[in-house]
């Protein structure tokens, strides 16, 4: 199946996800990441031979999957159709360059490298690659992430379905319009997961002070935080509905909000302040990292 293929059928939705990739798939690095999605990929049906790993250390999980028919560091014979980048930002040059053969064809690059740019794919891949950038997050790891995605102007709406299909093997998936958005997405849910932990943690520990066992405490606050969420998620509420649903007038918990929505020193300005400087310094290793490549592609 073509990609002209694709886009006449009402945009693959619900093709198998082998049929997305007749020329089977490349996956750069197969770490925590890369393995999360290597897993959601079988289990959605994509068959174990249609797939070649390239990992200097391969997992003792990914070298069982050879048995299945997996490749693992054998080389694919002709361009695949989808090559996902699943490497470190700092090894992206290294790791990525020996593979520049495959750009300006019929491969879609997915990459799901952090502060790594499309120009910065581009200069590696060449600007007629079709080339497709993902913010995923750590719950992809338990198929309950959410991704963010943006293409290149050589991405075509086959190449953004791939790249969603892809990564809805591990969660759901956005599209953003503009690639500027991604470094607010990376404050937002890309270090999300870790904003969420450190609440866990903060509420355990005031748990503690307030005559708790350390254990229990640890237990109220990691079950009512994921609790919480999963009522977030499910109900279909504005969170702020969900709130005052929870907060009766003159109760304990209105009590606890008057310290938390302290227009000041409350959690609402904190959060603003810790999302606004996460953003900022995405931007910077952004800029950074750009401009490392430029200066890579000055000494060539």
């Amino acid at each position: 199946m073509t990609k002209r293929d694709l886009e006449k059928s009402e945009k693959g939705t619900g093709l198998p996800l082998g049929d997305l990739v007749p020329q089977g798939l490349l996956l750069l690095g197969c770490g925590k990441m890369g393995q999360a999605m290597l897993a959601g990929w079988l289990e959605a049906g994509l068959a174990p031979e249609a797939v070649t790993v390239i990992d200097p250390h391969p997992s003792d999980w990914l070298k069982a999957r050879v048995a299945t028919g997996l490749r693992v560091n054998v080389p694919p014979e002709k361009p695949p159709s989808a090559f996902v980048i699943a490497v470190k930002p700092q090894m992206m040059q290294e790791a990525l360059a020996p593979w520049a053969h495959f750009g300006g064809g019929t491969t879609t690059f997915l990459s799901i490298a952090a502060g790594t740019t499309l120009a910065g794919l581009e200069a590696i891949l060449g600007a007629e690659s079709p080339v497709v950038r993902a913010m995923p997050n750590t719950p992809a790891a338990i198929g309950r992430g959410i991704s963010a995605i943006v293409g290149n102007e050589r991405a075509g709406e086959a190449d953004l379905v791939l790249a969603e299909r892809l990564m809805g093997a591990v969660g759901k998936v956005v599209r953003l319009s503009d690639e500027g958005l991604m470094d607010a997405v990376t404050a937002v849910s890309g270090s999300g997961p870790a904003y969420v932990f450190l609440l866990i943690e903060a509420l355990a520990a005031a748990g503690e002070k307030v005559g708790l066992p350390a254990a229990l405490a640890l237990e109220l606050a990691r079950e009512t935080v994921a609790g919480a969420g999963e009522l977030a998620r499910r109900s279909g509420e504005e969170p702020g509905v969900l709130r005052q649903n929870v907060t009766s007038p003159g109760g304990t918990t209105a009590a606890a909000l008057e310290v938390l929505m302290d227009p000041a020193r409350g959690f609402m300005p904190l959060l603003e302040e810790a999302v606004a400087r996460a953003a900022a310094r995405g931007r910077e290793l952004a800029g950074l990292s750009t401009a490392q490549q430029g200066e890579r592609e000055r000494v060539r």
